[in-house]
């Protein structure tokens, strides 16, 4: 297609990629957030375990966010090699930029950044949604029956409580937050320059807006296995 062969066809397809992937990673964060909720019912059966099960029990709609989320990844690492190098062609020597944002350490680190949070994605996945035991460290418990066999259900909260005691996984997934965080930040902001919101006033709210949300979902994620740790969650 030719639209994606254009500099400008790149920028929009990185840009709207890009807003599914920020709208999952947040929906995804606030899904992960109820670990915190107590459990609940007769059963004793933890929030986060009733929503682990909701989604595995919905395969067309769980399969269909898969592939939307697969096709967004895919097309956002494609236009971002794909300018990366035109940018490369078209200034072969080093170049500093002199505004505040452009010149921060987000924007600086942002392409390995990328694919450190891509080594991430990679990892999560073997981690927490197909189950791998090496991943894991130790047994995975895959969804079944709750223990009298009353219902089914999906154990996320023992899963992630026993994956995240150990301090190697919960470290290297505090570290893959803050570039997670760095790189949502920077992309954020190039999002709305994208769109032309160019202008002084709004470059200067793009860019709080940016570092709220790069801020927001780090704290967020890094919550928890933070809280395993200090044994706040148990």
């Amino acid at each position: 297609m030719r639209f994606l062969q254009s500099t400008i066809g790149l920028k929009i397809l990185m840009a709207f990629t890009g807003i599914i992937l920020v709208g999952f990673v947040l929906v995804h964060m606030l899904g992960n957030l109820q670990i915190f909720i107590p459990f609940q019912g007769i059963s004793g059966e933890a929030a986060i375990d009733k929503y682990g099960y909701l989604l595995k029990s919905n395969a067309v709609v769980l399969w269909g966010a898969r592939s939307v989320l697969l096709g967004a990844i895919v097309g956002h690492i494609f236009a971002a090699v794909k300018l990366t190098n035109r940018s490369n062609a078209a200034r072969p020597r080093k170049y500093e930029l002199h505004r505040w944002f452009s010149d921060s350490y987000a924007v600086r680190t942002m392409r390995w950044g990328g694919v450190l949070v891509l080594l991430f994605v990679i990892y999560h996945l073997l981690h927490f949604t197909v189950g791998v035991d090496a991943a894991l460290f130790t047994e995975v418990k895959h969804c079944g029956p709750l223990e009298g066999g009353a219902a089914n259900t999906c154990f996320v909260r023992e899963n992630v409580i026993r994956g995240f005691q150990q301090p190697l996984i919960s470290g290297f997934y505090m570290i893959a937050q803050v570039a997670l965080g760095l790189h949502l930040t920077h992309g954020v902001w190039s999002l709305f320059r994208t769109l032309g919101f160019t202008s002084q006033q709004w470059s200067e709210r793009s860019r709080i807006l940016a570092m709220s949300i790069g801020g927001l979902i780090t704290l967020g994620n890094i919550a928890i296995p933070l809280s395993i740790l200090m044994g706040i969650i148990k």
